[in-house]
């Protein structure tokens, strides 16, 4: 007997009100209306092969509404991928289980970015688009052609970063990018007019989007907007007319199936509504065999794809634009600075590394929220990536720091290219739920983040950063670098660019820094090590970052020559140093009680406890700052040799 597009659909609406019922917890909601454009989609229109998830020039799909999740986990187990298996849909949201309340990348292949903040799935769909018509420039049609799909509901399009990442996907002409939004008319509160009203296809088609709309329960009606959205040039939305809950006899079309299970006798009602006489998690195997007949739909074009990569000239290209990068690239650059240092700020100091960087790793792709002069972002022979240039390497994107760092997370998840952005520390705030994201999907992002302390002077209050540094160094898998000088602003660059397995942040400085390295060695690896040590007996370990680091050499200066002996610490990266073995951080920083742990850091002292132990002392800003000339702001909040040499003195004589 044929298996009717209805089958196939409701195959996906069982499985998940199942899944979702046997977790008490869930969404069905969202499922079950998009379960007849999942299936258009996935059949007939999605370029994919389960055989293998991480063939490079397969579509990307992307479930921005992440909170829908047993709609992809549907997909996934119906078209044949190796999971996950009805066992771990049986498991959902459960412990071990890879079907994980919203999507997650690094749990199940095919899953191609961690989703469930809404909005933010739309906004790396815009990097995969990016660096999909990046890399199509580069390397031809033969080897790179494919589309970014995605599943938006009206969350992610109310979002602040939804305005963000369609400005820059429209401005840039992605027309390979296409939007099936979930227009279902729901959010958890109730009806979408309880708090919107606005119009969004005219807001799409103002950013220069094509918008065309389907009833999205009908397979024609879906097929036909679905061919209007591959015909036109410009990025797609498709307005997709959906009841959230479809098949739900009583609470479909509700907020009621949106956030929580169905309930035995609603998921009873809907089963005899579809016509699903079957038990819970148990798909005929007619049904089962369509899908996977669906699924295997990919293995020719696959197959051709590998052919014309055997036969072409740009495949060792092609390979190494997805390679890891070998930190040795800078060496030479660090010898030269060895031998003849310079004094500059770290943010100029990043420029000049980025310049032999990007002569020698084609793959970079940088970019600043519209602070390209400030960050010193660009460099030589970049070029523009815009609509008129796909192959240029430097994107602006304007003022967006939220929709950039969404985006390079994408371009990072797609492979193929190393994003690096630019904007200022302060506004790291702007970017947090991105860099969160970051971390968590393991994604090689190098954040660049300038103007990093009251050093920037007179932009005064409102733009020097007090408490990000350690707020950004309590995000999971994030790297923070906060170099002292030219040479550890090298090094951060040659570990952040050799690292695969998540993101970097450079913190940077506006002022100029004298060069305080003149030992070979990647001494930053270990994240924090001993820069001076102490001449007479050691009775003090300072320990200090960035711009301070200079601070500190002053103050053993000053204590040495009242015989006091003191060690400098640089601690440039405090993750890394927590992930060295016991010894190395007893050597460093010595567990004697008679020797006194000093921090200087010109942010808040929070959390410096750690390395200074409570009867250590802590130097830093635990208020807003001021503005001022830099060397007077330092001054007010006693932050110079001359100040912290005399308290620490006071201190020892008591």
């Amino acid at each position: 007997m044929t298996v009717s597009f209805a089958d196939r659909a409701n195959a996906i609406r069982a499985l998940s009100m199942d899944a979702v019922e046997a977790a008490n917890s869930g969404h069905p909601g969202m499922p079950m209306g998009m379960a007849d454009v999942a299936t258009v989609l996935f059949s007939d229109y999605l370029k994919y092969d389960p055989a293998d998830p991480a063939w490079p020039d397969r579509d990307r799909f992307v479930l921005s509404a992440g909170h829908g999740s047993m709609l992809i986990y549907s997909l996934l187990h119906l078209t044949g991928y190796a999971r996950p298996t009805i066992d771990d849909i049986k498991a959902f949201r459960q412990v071990g289980s890879p079907c994980a309340g919203h999507p997650e990348n690094f749990e199940l292949p095919g899953v191609e970015c961690t989703t469930g903040p809404l909005g933010q799935g739309l906004a790396m769909a815009v990097g995969m688009a990016i660096a999909e018509r990046h890399l199509n420039a580069v390397h031809g049609d033969d080897l790179v052609d494919h589309r970014t799909w995605v599943i938006a509901g009206d969350g992610c399009l109310m979002e602040g970063i939804n305005h963000e990442a369609i400005g820059l996907a429209g401005h840039l002409k992605l027309g390979r990018m296409i939007v099936l939004w979930d227009d279902n008319d729901i959010t958890i509160d109730g009806k979408v007019s309880l708090s919107s009203s606005e119009d969004v296809p005219a807001r799409y088609a103002a950013t220069g989007w094509h918008v065309v709309e389907c009833d999205g329960h009908d397979e024609a009606s879906i097929r036909a907007a679905f061919d209007a959205a591959i015909a036109d040039d410009r990025p797609s939305l498709v307005r997709c007319r959906t009841v959230i809950g479809k098949g739900a006899p009583n609470k479909g079309g509700t907020s009621k199936v949106h956030g929580s299970p169905l309930g035995a006798d609603e998921v009873a009602a809907a089963r005899a509504a579809l016509g699903w006489n079957h038990p819970p998690f148990m798909v005929p195997d007619d049904i089962r065999a369509a899908w996977l007949e669906a699924g295997r739909r990919g293995a020719q074009p696959h197959a051709q794809w590998q052919q014309r990569l055997a036969a072409s000239d740009k495949a060792q290209g092609f390979a190494a634009s997805g390679a890891p990068c070998d930190p040795a690239v800078l060496d030479g650059y660090i010898a030269d600075l060895l031998a003849n240092p310079v004094k500059v700020a770290t943010r100029k100091a990043s420029e000049m590394a980025l310049e032999v960087i990007n002569a020698a790793v084609p793959a970079t792709i940088g970019g600043s929220a519209d602070l390209t002069g400030s960050n010193n972002t660009l460099t030589k022979g970049m070029g523009a990536l815009n609509a008129q240039d796909y192959a240029g390497r430097y994107v602006y994107y304007g003022i967006r720091e939220f929709g950039m760092a969404a985006a390079m997370n994408g371009m990072a998840l797609h492979g193929g290219v190393i994003p690096y952005g630019g904007t200022f520390l302060v506004f790291s705030d702007y970017c947090r739920g991105a860099i969160r994201l970051s971390a968590l999907q393991n994604a090689r992002v190098v954040y660049v983040m300038t103007h990093d302390s009251i050093g920037l002077g007179e932009d005064g209050p409102t733009h020097q950063p007090i408490e990000h540094l350690q707020s950004l160094r309590m995000i999971p898998n994030l790297d923070v670098y906060r170099p002292c000088d030219t040479v550890e602003t090298a090094e951060a660059w040659a570990l952040a660019l050799a690292r695969t397995d998540g993101p970097s942040l450079l913190a940077l400085s506006r002022q100029n820094l004298p060069q305080l390295r003149t030992e070979a060695g990647m001494m930053s690896a270990r994240g924090g090590y001993r820069l001076r040590t102490a001449g007479a007996a050691r009775k003090v370990v300072l320990i200090a970052t960035g711009s301070e680091v200079e601070i500190a050499v002053g103050v053993r200066d000053r204590l040495e020559a009242q015989g006091i002996g003191a060690d400098v610490v640089s601690m440039n990266c405090t993750a890394r140093f927590d992930a060295q073995e016991a010894a190395y951080r007893d050597d460093i920083l010595p567990p004697d009680a008679d020797v006194l742990r000093v921090s200087i850091e010109a942010g808040t002292t929070f959390g410096w406890e750690r390395y200074t132990m409570v009867q250590g002392m802590r130097f830093g800003i635990d208020r807003f700052g001021a503005s001022g000339p830099a060397e007077d702001v330092y001054a007010k909040f006693g932050l110079t040799p001359d100040a912290i040499a005399t308290k620490i003195q006071e201190r020892l004589k008591a």
